[in-house]
């Protein structure tokens, strides 16, 4: 869990979650369509080929999966003040609405491929800019992915996002 620090709002509810080896890219001639198959199959989408910023920011409309495609970086989840993880190739990490973000390290031949909940779009926060009230809104407005992005009907994601909601 990654608590509003005043600078980013992170989610007052949902916890960070991090799958490691999901895949073996190692096998793989194209591990970027790999991924972008597993979030498609698990309705996960709209999606993009990159890295991750190297500057801290977040999403207050759209709950967001990174596939670690190639390489590994460290990444800074919550803000300056939160913790700095290791992902590597294989790795998925979901990242709640308003959760921060921030590769602070590594990068070098690092490919990510990113997924969204069906019917979610996302907009894009830069740390310190726009209202977090309005930041705050958004994010107790965006519901709960239908599926899991890795496992589909259920998951990590699904199970511990319900739980920790009461919902589903």
């Amino acid at each position: 869990m990654l608590h509003d620090d005043g600078q980013v709002p992170n989610n007052p509810t949902l916890p960070l979650v991090i799958c490691r080896g999901v895949l073996d890219t190692g096998n793989s001639a194209d591990p970027e369509a790999a991924f972008e198959e597993l979030f498609h199959r698990n309705g996960w989408g709209h999606g993009w080929r990159n890295g991750i910023f190297d500057y801290h920011h977040f999403h207050s409309t759209a709950h967001e999966a990174l596939g670690i495609a190639r390489g590994h970086a460290e990444v800074q989840f919550g803000g300056p003040d939160g913790p700095v993880l290791s992902v590597g190739a294989g790795d998925v990490v979901a990242i709640p609405a308003g959760v921060g973000h921030c590769r602070v390290s590594g990068g070098t031949g690092l490919s990510v491929i990113g997924a969204y909940p069906r019917h979610q779009h996302w907009d894009l926060w830069q740390m310190g800019e726009g209202s977090l009230d309005l930041a705050r809104e958004n994010i107790a407005s965006v519901p709960l992915p239908e599926t899991d992005p890795v496992s589909g009907a259920s998951g990590p994601v699904t199970e511990l996002w319900s739980k920790a909601t009461g919902k589903r």
